[in-house]
């Protein structure tokens, strides 16, 4: 998918009004140059112009009139997918914090969400109308001959497989429609009124899509952004590396199989300086490790969104100037999101650093840290008095910029908005996912060797290397931390090693506490937002909502 591709796409939502209206659907428009739903399939370069839309529905507000939000919301930039997404996946864990009184966030920093939720709303009505979207083009599309169009039917397929895999991962039971439904009124089911039974049904079927379309994707590396094999596969190897917690079985083997089939395909490479990754020159043909991403780009696709917003919002005016690190001038600096002590002692070795000693107060960016994938800066004060002071209080991160990898400006630079890809899947999580599956099987040495392939890239040498003895559940999750922080997968992870809620893991205001306490199991899994159980009888809440 090209960024014109974003720009051009229509508003499905009078895709899905003409198509359910219009009985003879060979009817052409006057005016060639009008998508409608009878010549879709007249002509690859309209069908892939609507498939803008779908790739479009997970990252921006919307492309109606004047630019409109598709969900209308007092602020159409607050409640977009990628957006609620991090904030569910991250603030909600030892990662990040963030300051803003928003109605909702204080409940996401502190684990004490109810079924009213905004951004539980928000982000179950945005996978729902990505669903939507992609049931319709994929009804419209079925039984097209065109390799093109058949090609752009897989990866519609390939979207709605992602919008129900989070759905899976975050809500457990939701609503459920397929191509096969058509277009009307009526009140979506769940799969299973029992959330276990319904999460496992939707499992299986999210799997058999996938290995539908499998081979009718775009061999691995051949379209970024665009979803081609290496981005199924990585979905698949995901899916199986969760699988446990979403079935109550393991399927490791499986992970492992999908994580193979990724880094064997020789499409992939890790990026030499790991930085890259969250530049404005993170795409390819820059960088060979990204797999799958949501297209960002200053011209073309605005918004306060995706990395825009981790830039803005990780930003301040004292400590972390978006000026200074990022390169935005523009609407900058909105003090919000930082880290944690809890999660400094994860992501830093203060003791490989520096030895049996307090960091150094001088040492304001880490830079004697020898991972060279911290991008912290100390603030007014490590501790954070309540979940909402200041930004001043915590740990910056600055992972993420609106410059080149080299420091230089984007080639399509704008001062408010980054051109930085959002990363979804890059070749680094086969080889942890991969390592993870190794170690659950027994093959501590294969772990070792995928983990420190990951770690040499860090430290720039075998310094940082570690052996079997060192390999344990706990190694496990905090390199997953350290290797992808505040990329929207901490959640996820902190739930499959069982320390979300209970266990032996907590940080600062988890639970509502100033150092933390355990939570009640029943938040490993959100509510189904209380609006849409009262509004469909169909909906059963999920347990202990």
């Amino acid at each position: 998918m090209t960024k014109k591709i974003i720009t051009l796409g229509i508003l499905l939502s009078a895709l899905l009004m003409i198509s359910s209206c219009v009985k003879d659907l060979d009817v052409v428009p006057k005016d060639p140059t009008r998508i409608m739903a009878g010549n879709l399939n007249s002509n690859p370069t309209y069908t892939k112009e609507v498939l803008g839309k779908i790739y479009a529905s997970f990252i921006i507000s919307g492309q109606g009139a004047n630019g409109g939000d598709d969900i209308a919301s007092s602020d159409g930039n607050f409640f977009t997918t990628t957006r609620a997404l991090w904030n569910l996946q991250e603030i909600t864990t030892d990662e990040a914090i963030c300051a803003w009184t928003d109605v909702g966030i204080s409940d996401l920093n502190t684990q004490t969400w109810n079924k009213n939720n905004t951004f539980l709303t928000a982000l179950y009505q945005r996978l729902s109308l990505s669903i939507t979207y992609a049931n319709d083009f994929i009804r419209l599309t079925n039984g097209n001959t065109n390799p093109q169009i058949q090609q752009y039917n897989a990866q519609a397929r390939f979207l709605r497989a992602l919008a129900y895999t989070w759905d899976m991962d975050l809500f457990g039971n939701p609503p459920f429609t397929t191509d096969k439904d058509g277009v009307g009124k009526f009140f979506p089911q769940q799969l299973d009124p029992n959330m276990v039974v319904a999460r496992q049904k939707l499992f299986n079927y999210v799997v058999s899509e996938l290995h539908g379309i499998e081979d009718k994707l775009g061999a691995p590396g051949s379209s970024y952004p665009e979803a081609d094999q290496g981005a199924c596969w990585m979905l698949l190897a995901r899916l199986y590396l969760n699988a446990e917690v979403f079935t109550g079985t393991a399927k490791w083997d499986s992970c492992k199989l999908y994580s193979d089939k990724v880094i064997n395909s020789g499409a992939y490479q890790l990026a030499t300086d790991y930085r890259q990754n969250f530049s404005a020159d993170n795409d390819y043909p820059h960088n060979h490790e990204m797999i799958f991403a949501w297209e960002q780009d200053g011209i073309h696709t605005q918004g306060y969104v995706g990395t825009t917003f981790i830039i803005e919002s990780c930003s301040d005016n004292d400590y972390i100037r978006a000026e200074w690190y990022h390169g935005l001038t523009s609407n900058t600096n909105w003090d919000g999101n930082r880290t944690k002590r809890s999660f400094v002692n994860v992501l830093v070795d203060t003791l490989a650093t520096y030895g049996n000693v307090p960091v150094p107060t001088s040492d304001t960016i880490f830079a004697q840290c020898k991972d060279k994938r911290v991008f912290l800066r100390t603030k007014y004060q490590w501790d954070i008095p309540s979940p909402s002071s200041a930004g001043k209080f915590g740990i910056g991160v600055y992972k993420f910029t609106a410059r080149n990898a080299d420091g230089s400006q984007a080639a399509d630079y704008n001062p408010a908005y980054a051109s930085t890809d959002f990363p979804v899947f890059r070749l680094a999580d086969a080889y942890l996912m991969r390592a993870e599956a190794e170690y659950r099987l027994g093959d501590k040495t294969s772990a070792v060797a995928d983990i420190n392939v990951i770690r040499e890239r860090a430290f720039g040498g075998t310094s940082g290397d570690i052996s079997e003895a060192q390999l344990t559940d706990q190694f496990l999750l905090d390199e997953r931390g350290r290797e992808f922080y505040y990329e929207g997968q901490r959640r996820t992870d902190l739930v499959r090693f069982g320390k979300f809620t209970n266990g032996d893991y907590n940080w600062e205001w988890k639970g509502g506490q100033p150092k933390g306490v355990n939570t009640d199991p029943h938040l490993n899994v959100f509510p189904i937002p209380g609006a849409e159980v009262s509004a469909n009888p169909n909906i059963k809440q999920n347990p202990g909502y």
